[in-house]
């Protein structure tokens, strides 16, 4: 199962109260369902490919207007030839519509605020939009996506502006003739799983999401550790090298006592850092140093390695002229 369906699945479960059960509706038919004439008397024609959405559909007529309906199933014959399951609702269509607040002398592009007017009925409202035309990029991926198609600018506006009372920003761009209010952050996307009742979705989504950053962060640490150690190393066969050379040209032996320690602390503890050095001074010459103090002597001994290699340079030159 799909994280979509995941989702649907929750939401289609969810106990409403009688007006939020309307309001649930009323997303649920705006996006499946066209006025039509049969024997006489204006009905409702339903399609979705969604079986959860069908049987929703199918509870919340019954529940809130107790009318007849019919249910076809079929066999798509595209490519994918899903099934598309059908809802005859025989009687009442305009009356409902009415009710619904999605029918004036005509048929709305969304309906009126007060359908909506309390919070609970405006949460039903977002989460049967999802139920009716929403997608959601699987938890187990790092690229979020929640997205929610309709069928007008108008109406994924209003979509838009519900779900900014909520303090979830959406943006709306157009895909194929139809219009898609879609979530890219994480945040937004588990503030829409919340309040649209799929809790269980939600605690896995965040799980996910959780273990992915704290494995990137840990990531992310281990990477700057290795680039320190690659520093650290560097750092330290230079500082071997320069004494090396002065060995080599018979300048080791003129140094200054303090800078010989350090040097002598160098050659004993190739591999150690600053501060591991700094620890080790004090135990080897009972006195303390800071890191400061330390790297100080180090860049003295780096100064008169560097006028040795100079002036190898410049013999070289010589012999070449």
């Amino acid at each position: 199962m799909s994280f979509s369906s995941e989702i649907k699945q929750e939401i289609a479960y969810n106990d409403l109260k009688d007006c939020c059960k309307k309001a649930e509706l009323c997303a649920l038919l705006e996006a499946t369902a066209a006025l039509v004439m049969r024997e006489g008397q204006w009905g409702l024609l339903i399609n979705t490919e969604n079986p959860t959405t069908a049987k929703r559909i199918m509870q919340l007529l019954k529940d809130s207007y107790d009318v007849k309906t019919d249910l076809l199933r079929y066999k798509k014959t595209s490519l994918k030839k899903n099934y598309v399951y059908t809802i005859h609702v025989l009687e009442k269509g305009v009356k409902i519509l009415k009710d619904l607040s999605l029918y004036d002398h005509g048929l709305l592009d969304h309906p009126r605020s007060s359908l909506l007017s309390k919070d609970c009925c405006a949460r039903a409202y977002l989460a049967g939009t999802f139920l009716a035309s929403g997608s959601c990029n699987s938890y187990k991926k790092s690229d979020y996506h929640l997205e929610i198609s309709a069928n007008s600018l108008e109406l994924a506006t209003f979509i838009q502006k519900l779900l900014r009372r909520f303090n979830i920003e959406a943006k709306i761009m157009t895909r194929r003739k139809k219009e898609v209010i879609y979530l890219k952050k994480a945040d937004a996307i588990s503030d829409f799983l919340r309040l649209s009742g799929a809790h269980e979705a939600l605690m896995n989504f965040e799980n996910a999401r959780i273990s992915r950053d704290f494995k990137n962060s840990l990531t992310r640490l281990d990477n700057c550790e290795i680039a320190n150690e690659e520093k650290l190393i560097k750092k330290a066969n230079e500082q071997l090298k320069d004494i090396k050379l002065l060995k080599d040209h018979g300048q080791y032996d003129k140094l200054d006592e303090r800078l010989k320690e350090v040097c002598e602390l160098r050659l004993k503890y190739e591999d150690y850092s600053l501060k591991e050095l700094c620890d080790m001074f004090e135990v080897e010459y009972g006195e303390a140093i800071s890191k400061s103090g330390l790297k100080h002597r180090l860049d003295k001994v780096k100064a008169i390695a560097d006028k040795i290699k100079e002036r190898e340079g410049e013999a070289n030159v010589r012999s070449d002229e």
